[in-house]
């Protein structure tokens, strides 16, 4: 491992506005018929996690805090899976969507990923949630790329 600072690279967002304003309507789309904003913060949580965007761990940890959300559910959040009763049935349904369509480390989303979650959510809220995966992905993936600094307004 080496000691390396990361520096932001470019303003990405400031010459591609156009672009930023496309991605912050996609994203409230998405969000929108989703319903449940913590559920939606805890996806976009978890995914800017696995991609180690801390921009976006940053702005949606401190979403979290402000909506109110118990904070050890915050800092379990990386290990949702061994935290038990902490996250309810739907969510970590959510999350098992979220790391399968972030990761696809399979080349695909496995079924029985995909099936549990439309056990929990009907086809409307099935296809906003993977939206809101898609959408927070590539959120994450340029602002890693541009090494974005958290706490840094776009």
């Amino acid at each position: 491992m080496t000691d390396r600072v990361h520096t932001h690279r470019m303003k990405f967002w400031g010459p591609q506005r156009a672009f930023y304003e496309a991605q912050r309507r996609l994203t409230m789309a998405a969000k929108k018929g989703l319903g449940d904003p913590v559920l939606s913060e805890l996806v976009v949580l978890r995914a800017s996690q696995l991609n180690r965007c801390a921009f976006c761990i940053d702005m949606h940890v401190t979403n979290l805090r402000e909506a109110g959300v118990a904070q050890r559910r915050i800092d379990l959040l990386a290990a949702w899976e061994e935290a038990g009763a902490l996250y309810s049935e739907r969510e970590r349904a959510a999350l098992a969507l979220t790391e399968a369509v972030t990761l696809l480390t399979e080349g695909f989303v496995p079924d029985a990923v995909y099936d549990r979650a439309a056990a929990h959510f009907d086809e409307g809220e099935l296809a906003h949630l993977i939206a809101v995966i898609v959408a927070i992905n590539n959120w994450n993936r340029v602002n890693v790329t541009i090494r974005q600094p958290p706490g840094v307004e776009l």
